[in-house]
Order: C-alpha cells, then structure tokens, then sequence
C-alpha cells in the first residue's frame, strides 16, 4: 500500500553483430540501437525515478578520439532529459552529416556498437549525480576502461572495503557500487596484464601486443576473480573499451535479468515485456539468465554463456512477482491473478458469506489484477451456490424462482482513486497529515450505507501509512457496515537487504503490532532474550552458519492476533466503522508463485549469510534505539 517502497534498479544493454551500415539500410538509421535503448528504458521507468545514466562503447576508433561515451541525470525524468542530451551533441552538424553513416562512426559521440542503460532508485538515502550509474573507470588502455552499472545491493561491504585496503588500495568512497568498480577495475588490470605477458612471449612489440590483449581478454577471469567476494542480490552490467560487454547475475538468482540473441543483437534486461515489446518477440524467444551465469559478449561479437559461480538455489525475489516488475508479462499476470482469487474463502469468511451485500475493490494500481482474481474467485463460489439452489427448487419452478437465483452476482466497484502526490516541501505535522488524507478519492454513493460490506485488496501492507492517513479515512465516508482490507501479499515482517527499499524493523506495522503485544502481555522478556540471540549471531566467524534470531518475537501469535492489533493501531480517530485484516498465506504464495521461492520479508528465510547477520542487526539497532539502516556503515 505505500507507493513510494523502490526496487533498486533496472538495467538495459544492446550489442550490435553487424556493422552500422546494416541498421542503417534495413532499419534507415545507424541509430537503431540508441532508439531501441531509450525504448527499452522507458518501458523500464517503474524500476528507478531517482536518476538514469547511459553509455555506449565505439568499436574500431583511432587513438586521439572518443570511445567511451556517458551520459547522466537526476529525476523522474532522467530519461527523457539524458537522450535529449545525446541528441543536443548533433545540432553543430548538419542533417546530412548526422545521417551518414560513415560520418557518424568517425566524428558522431555514442555512434557506437555496444550500448548500456541504467535506472536508479537508492535504497541507502545516498543521492547526486556522483551516484548515479554507469560508474566509470579510466585508463589509457582499451582494455583497462570499465563502465559498470547494475540492479543489486550487496550486504557484505565492510569485508570488500577491508580486502581493498589489505591490497593497498585507498577507496575514496565506501558504497557497494564504488567498490565493485574498483575490485572488478584491479582484476580487469591483472587480465590485461596477463595477456600483456602472453603476447611479449609471442614475440609481439607495441601496436601488435594492443591488438592481442584486446583480442584474448577472458571476462570471465575477471568475474570470477571478483564476484566470489559479495554477498548480495544482483545482476551486474559491464562494458570494457576494447568492446567486452557482460552481465552477471547472483548465484542465489534473487534478482532478474532476461536476454535474446539473433544474428544481429545481443540484448538483456530487467524484465521479459521489456524485450518482447521493443523487439516484437514471444515469450518463448527469451531466456533468463539462471544463478551464478553471465552472459557475455567479447570484442569479436561471440555470445557465451558461462557459469562464474556455483549455483546456491531458487531464491528470486517474490516481491518482484507481487508488485516491482510489469504486470504484462504473461507469467506475472498469472501469478497474481492466482494471488487474489486464492483469497476468496478468508474473505468470504470475513463477510460471513453475504455476496449480496459486499462490494469489491482495490488500491489502484498494482493490485488490480489480484482483485481480477478475487473476483473470478468470488464468481465460482457464487455460480456453485446457485446450482445448488437450481437443484432445490423442485420439479416445477417459478420463473420469478428461477430469475431470483440466476440474478445474483458479484458487485465491485472502483471506489477508490489516486489522487494527487503529496508534495515533500511542506514539512509542518498537521497540514501534512491533512494533506496526506486526501492522497486517495472515492466514489461516492457506490455503496449502500450501514447495509453493504466494503472489501478492498492491495499488493501489500507495509508501513501501514498510508491505511492510517488516507484509506481508512476516506472510505469510512461512505459508512459501510464493515471494511475488510485485503493484502495479496503475506506479513511483510522482515526488512529487505537485496536491492529493494524496505525500511528498518520498527517501521513495519506487523512488527510494531507484535511488540505492542508483547508489552500488553508483559513478556518483555522476549525481547531481552532475542536482543542476547541476536548479538550471538553477528559475532559469528565467517562460514559459520547464522540463524535468525528475530523470528522468535513472532512465534508466540496467531497470524489473526497480530492482523487485531495492527488494525486497532491504524484505525483513525473517530473511526466506527468495524476494519478486518486479511492477509495472504505464505502457503498460498508459494503455490501461487512457485518459481521465486524468495520469501524473506515474510519468512525470515535470508539465502545469504549476509543477509542473516543483517536481520540480526536490524534488532540490535531497533532494541538499542539506533536509528540507521542495518546495512549503514
């Protein structure tokens, strides 16, 4: 329910097989590439509205000209003005030079064959452009230059910064992405330099040894030399200048990455629509890249798959399925369809089975193909009542009997509209909160009042925010017998550590809810005993293996002894109207989305060590009032 929880990142990259000359006669522009990219981007805008970055690798260049091209921006609309950007370069030239072909490759910036973009959403608070991705490392060698961006958040980069600096390194700034630039940038260094030392045994002198070292360079060397040292969720995106493009992904498969491949392009990103939309292909024409596999591309334009790393098991993200990546994608829309008509029993319980007096709706926007769901869930429930009252009504029924029966039906309604985005200037508590209840609209008299129950069904409930400040409020306006709020998506009880921006423990209303009712039963012993577990965990050597300590403030409760707590802590002031809770079951999930067994906001079931320590340390800072991220250095 609160829209403003961001995944990482999205990525996109395009390798071109053929010349440029090619795109331009069959497509009627060498910018076939650079137009497919900013498609690709666009499709991708609900991955990252903080910033977006670009770049793009030039093949064949002469040295004293550009190759490596980058080009960046802040905002929600980073895209837009980036690409403007790219094509602001060109209005020196004339629309004849700019459409030559021959003339672009030699003189025309991001005129090139290898193409990367990226979109950024922070789930640290870290923000400018300096954050931004591609991040980029210089050298006068091809080879030696690395551009790098990806969808990832790593748990472990106190240990990176300390191997860093055991080599004599001075990192000059402590976040995941810089880092990996530079360890990824030190082995990219001793590959070239290996090569360096095979082409001087080979007899080669000067522009000769160049051309092998760009000819034999083995990404591959380079990422598994790397990659070995985090503990995270991610898909990593690289270009090198000498035409090296890769993208790896986490053995653990937490976070997506699909490609394609024909005899023309290479092409990856965050999500399959995005391909099968700007390349008009099916479903069944992409691939995923699985755990622990890279795809890559070298200079010569051959496409490899090579597993860098061992693989470590299913754990994609599910929260990606719920809410995060497009719902137009065949298998999501699927998935989530199932998630909402799975509910139907636990509602219909809720209404104590009174179809005819209980309306249906959703949160906009995610949550609409849930409620498709619920309501072809409510339908079968309702067309098998009916045949059981057909079947009673004897050898010679009324018409009047007869239409009774078959006029009954499933009521939904769109009660609820987003309105308007509260603005960040106004600071002041009460106007905020005022402003903040009037996010959401409704439909006024879609309802019986006093008579008609109001069900209403989101992704997910977060924080509990925005159900406090604006849905509740607004919909007991119009004076339903009961509001039954519906979550598609199980308990979120634990924070995120992998790339999606879930807040700290004590910002989650089910946790806030389990405690209060730890404190209303004076067992705040509990507490002190997991805090002592907890400190047990983090101090583990590396290797050993972590629990997570934090689960046992759960276990003394019912799922429904936390969901009356957490509406009895949201319902407004002067609020009457009776609320009910009905959440997902982790069961229901893992049947509705069987191939993302990633479930850890819900279970506690971290597939990292990292994460593990992290979770314990989540309580650590929420039981000793320190109030920063559990990843914050």
């Amino acid at each position: 329910m609160e829209k403003n929880i961001h995944e990482d990142c999205g990525v996109a990259m395009i390798r071109l097989l053929k010349p440029l000359e090619y795109y331009q006669e069959k497509y009627g522009t060498w910018m076939y590439a650079l137009n497919k990219l900013y498609l690709m981007m666009e499709k991708q805008h609900n991955r990252g509205q903080e910033g977006a970055g670009i770049a793009s690798v030039k093949l064949f260049s002469e040295p004293g000209n550009e190759y490596m091209f980058r080009e960046r921006a802040e905002g929600k609309n980073a895209v837009t003005e980036i690409f403007g950007n790219v094509h602001k370069r060109y209005k020196d030239f004339s629309q004849e030079e700019v459409s030559d072909v021959s003339f672009a490759k030699d003189n025309l910036p991001f005129a090139g064959e290898l193409y990367m973009g990226h979109l950024r959403y922070s789930t640290t608070g870290k923000s400018g452009l300096s954050y931004v991705h591609p991040f980029l490392r210089r050298n006068n060698w091809k080879a030696k230059n690395l551009c790098m961006c990806g969808n990832f958040n790593m748990t472990n980069i106190g240990d990176i910064f300390e191997k860093l600096t055991d080599q004599g390194q001075c990192p000059r700034i402590y976040s995941d992405t810089y880092l990996l630039l530079e360890l990824m940038g030190h082995r990219l260094d001793r590959e070239v330099e290996r090569n360096f030392v095979e082409a001087q045994k080979r007899g080669l002198e000067k522009r000769a040894v160049t051309e092998y070292i760009e000819e034999n360079v083995q990404m591959s060397n380079v990422l598994k030399t790397t990659m070995t040292d985090f503990d995270g969720g991610y898909v990593i995106c690289g270009l090198t200048g000498s035409g090296e493009m890769f993208s790896i992904r986490d053995p653990w498969a937490i976070r997506p990455a699909f490609y394609y491949k024909n005899d023309e392009i290479v092409v990856l990103a965050s999500e399959r629509p995005v391909l099968q939309t700007t390349f008009d292909l099916e479903c069944e024409d992409i691939r995923e890249l699985m755990p622990g596999q890279a795809l890559i591309v070298n200079k010569r334009g051959e496409c490899s798959l090579q597993q860098i790393l061992e693989p470590k098991g299913n754990a994609a993200c599910s929260f990606e399925r719920i809410y995060f990546s497009r719902g137009s994608d065949r298998d999501i829309y699927k998935e989530r369809e199932k998630l909402g008509q799975q509910l139907t029993e636990p509602v219909l319980k809720a209404v104590d089975y009174d179809t005819s007096h209980t309306v249906l709706s959703f949160i906009p926007n995610t949550a609409e193909v849930a409620f498709y769901g619920l309501i072809h869930g409510f339908k079968a429930w309702l067309d098998a009542r009916k045949v059981e009252q057909l079947s009673a009504l004897g050898e010679k029924p009324s018409p009047e009997e007869f239409y009774r029966i078959i006029h009954q039906d499933v009521r939904s309604e769109k009660v609820a509209w987003k309105d308007i985005k509260l603005r960040t200037f106004i600071t002041e508590g009460n106007s905020r909160n005022d402003l903040a209840s009037h996010v959401y609209d409704i439909t006024y008299e879609c309802i019986n009042p006093q008579e008609d129950n109001l069900v209403i069904i989101d992704d997910s409930i977060v924080r509990g925010t925005t159900l406090k400040e604006s849905i509740l409020r607004i919909l007991d306006r119009l004076h339903p017998k009961k509001i039954v709020v519906v979550s598609s998506a199980p308990q979120i009880r634990y924070p995120d550590y992998y790339g999606i921006d879930m807040p700290r423990l004590e910002e989650f209303c089910v946790f806030r809810a389990t405690i209060a009712l730890i404190k209303e039963r004076h067992m705040d012993d509990l507490l002190s005993q997991v805090y002592e577990a907890c400190k047990n965990e983090v101090v583990k050597p590396k290797g050993e293996p972590i629990a997570n300590a934090v689960r046992a403030v759960y276990s003394p409760f019912m799922v429904e002894e936390i969901n009356r707590k957490i509406v009895e802590m949201l319902r407004p002031d002067g609020m009457t109207t009776p609320v009910e809770l009905v959440y997902q079951s982790v069961e229901g999930l893992h049947e509705a989305i069987p191939n993302h067994k990633g479930d850890w906001y819900f279970t506690g079931n971290y597939p990292t060590p990292g994460g593990m320590r992290l979770v314990n340390q989540a309580f650590i800072n929420y039981y000793e009032h320190v109030h920063q991220h559990a990843g914050e250095a």
